[in-house]
C-alpha cells in the first residue's frame, strides 16, 4: 500500500509542499510563467523552504516544478517595465532583493537535510542558481542550463557566482558566466552540474527513489554528514579534521549509531 501523505500547509497557487513518509516534495507550479521568480513566487517558495526544518520527520527534500520548465529566472517583462522586483530606486531594488530573493538562498542553504533538485526543461538565470543551491541535482534529457544574466546586462543577484564556482571551478564558472551559453543535460553531466540524467517521464520517479534511499539513513548522522561535506570545500584540512572528530565523537556515543551497528550485524548474520 502507498504511504500516507499530508500537505505541510494549505498549498498556495504557486508552490505546493507535500510530505510522503520521510520525503518532502516542494513543487513550483506556475507553469504559465515558466515558474519565474517574481515577488509572489519568491515569497511562496521562500515560505515553503523556511518551514522545512520544523518537520522533524523529514529526512530528504525534493525541489521540482510543474510544466515544461524548472525555472526561467526573473520576469523579463517586469525588467522592461520596472515593476515587481524591479520597481523603484536603486536602494529600493537592492533592499527588495535582499529581503525576497535572498530569503530563498538562505533558506535552501540552511536546510539541515539533503535537498535534491529535479530539473526539467529550462533552468536559466536565477533558476539555474536555484538548482545550484541544492545538494544534488538530477535532470531530464530535455534540461538546459544557462547563467544567462549578461545577456540582459546583469549579474547573478541570488548567489550564482558563489555556488557555480565551487561546483565547476573558477575557469569554467567564468566561461559560463561571461558567455551566457546554454549547456544541455549531457554537458551538465560531464561538468558535474548534475549527477544523473533521466528520460523526461522518469525524472520525478527517479528523484523520489533517490530521496527515499537517502531518507533511510540515521537522521542525525545524515545531517552531520551533509554539513561535513559542504563545509569541507571552505575549510582547511586541520579544520575539517577537527570538525570530523567532534561529529564522530558525538555520533559514536549516541544511540543512533549503536542501533545502526546492531542492525548491520543482524543483517550480516542473516546473509551467511
Amino acid at each position: 500500500l502507498p504511504k500516507p501523505y499530508r500537505m505541510t500547509s494549505s498549498p498556495s497557487d504557486l508552490v505546493a509542499s507535500r510530505i510522503d513518509g520521510a520525503v518532502l516534495t516542494i513543487t513550483m507550479q506556475s507553469a504559465a510563467t515558466g515558474n519565474a521568480l517574481n515577488l509572489a513566487m519568491t515569497s511562496a517558495l521562500a515560505d515553503a523552504l523556511e518551514r522545512v526544518n520544523a518537520h522533524e520527520e523529514v529526512r530528504c527534500v525534493v525541489l521540482c516544478a510543474s510544466g515544461k520548465n524548472f525555472c526561467t529566472g526573473g520576469n523579463v517583462n517586469d525588467m522592461r517595465d520596472g515593476t515587481d522586483l524591479m520597481a523603484g530606486s536603486t536602494t529600493q531594488v537592492r533592499e527588495r532583493l535582499l529581503k525576497s530573493l535572498h530569503r530563498i538562498t538562505h533558506a535552501v542553504h540552511g536546510i539541515e537535510v539533503p535537498v535534491i533538485a529535479a530539473v526539467n526543461g529550462l533552468a536559466i538565470g536565477a533558476g539555474f542558481d536555484l538548482s545550484l543551491m541544492c545538494d544534488v541535482r538530477l535532470c531530464s534529457e530535455d534540461a538546459r542550463f544557462s547563467e544567462s544574466f549578461l545577456r540582459l546586462g546583469l549579474v547573478s543577484g541570488i548567489g550564482g557566482a558563489w555556488f557555480l564556482t565551487r561546483l565547476v571551478g573558477l575557469s569554467k564558472a567564468m566561461e559560463l558566466t561571461l558567455t551566457s551559453e546554454f549547456i544541455d543535460a549531457q554537458a551538465a553531466l560531464r561538468l558535474g552540474v548534475v549527477s544523473q540524467v533521466f528520460g523526461a517521464g522518469q525524472l520525478q520517479a527517479e528523484a523520489r527513489k533517490l530521496a527515499e534511499r537517502i531518507a533511510m539513513n540515521p537522521p542525525h548522522g545524515m545531517r552531520m554528514a551533509k554539513r561535513l561535506v559542504r563545509d569541507a570545500s571552505q575549510s582547511t584540512l586541520s579544520g575539517a579534521l577537527e570538525q570530523a572528530a567532534s561529529m564522530q565523537a558525538i555520533l559514536l556515543c549516541g544511540d543512533e549509531h549503536k542501533n545502526a551497528v546492531r542492525g548491520f550485524l543482524a543483517n550480516a548474520r542473516g546473509t551467511r
